[in-house]
């Protein structure tokens, strides 16, 4: 009975759009959500300049605490290299939010515990993923995949008064997996995305001129940041 169960599982069905996977060249639209974080490199205690010359120790430590749900939507061009390969070429803008804690130890609350300042940094990142993706052979209705590449990314966001602020531009490394299943009248393909910065993303540019004394601890409390990001995306085809 078992036996009959898995052959029965295994017959091939009607194939909806068998000829989609033979097109050179096909366009489609991508939304989904996604999730930031940021890879902090803590200075550690550090010797603080003042503006009238004076010196301090400082020792503040940044983490981020909390992530929140963001959401992506774009375009894509894909182009067909042979049976398994294909590439892809998908912009996209990312709107996110990192919620960032600095801990600053040289201020303590009645119980010991060190002072803590929050900073919310929203994000929005317009990118165009470069990607090679490698399928499987299709079977009925649906066909996975892995793939890899990387992103150039701008960022559109950033304000004066943040402790901490990101550059203008970034590289990500992508690598994830999804599936492609094949609908009537459009083919859906959910994936599942890891996101890498290659670079140091965090910008110290202003702080050789900083002269707000109550934010300088925080501003240089970090050396480097790298970003990073999870994106569940749907693309319609």
């Amino acid at each position: 009975m078992a036996a009959v169960s898995l052959l029965h599982a295994q017959e091939r069905r009607v194939q909806n759009r068998p000829y989609t996977d033979l097109r050179p060249f096909h366009l489609g639209i991508v939304v989904g959500t996604n999730v930031q974080d940021l890879e902090f490199d803590n200075v550690g205690l550090q010797t603080i300049t003042m503006e009238d010359g004076t010196q301090m120790q400082s020792l503040v430590t940044a983490d981020q605490h909390n992530w929140d749900m963001g959401f992506n939507v774009g375009v894509i061009g894909e182009m067909r290299l042979n049976q398994y390969f294909a590439f892809r070429v998908a912009p996209q803008l990312y709107f996110g939010t990192r919620s960032i804690a600095f801990n600053n130890y040289n201020k303590r609350d009645a119980s010991g515990a060190p002072h803590q300042e929050r900073q919310s940094l929203r994000t929005v990142y317009v990118g165009a993923g470069l990607d090679l993706i490698y399928a499987a052979q299709r079977f009925n209705n649906h066909r996975p995949y892995i793939m890899a590449g990387i992103s150039p990314v701008m960022n559109l966001s950033s304000k004066s008064g943040d402790y901490v602020q990101l550059k203008k531009s970034d590289v990500f490394l992508e690598v994830g997996l999804g599936c492609d299943f094949y609908l009537p009248f459009f083919k859906l393909r959910p994936e599942l995305k890891f996101m890498y910065g290659l670079s140091n993303c965090l910008d110290t540019s202003r702080l050789p001129s900083m002269r707000d004394e109550v934010a300088l601890p925080y501003a240089a409390s970090v050396s480097r940041a790298h970003s990073k990001m999870i994106a569940l995306s749907f693309y319609f085809e």
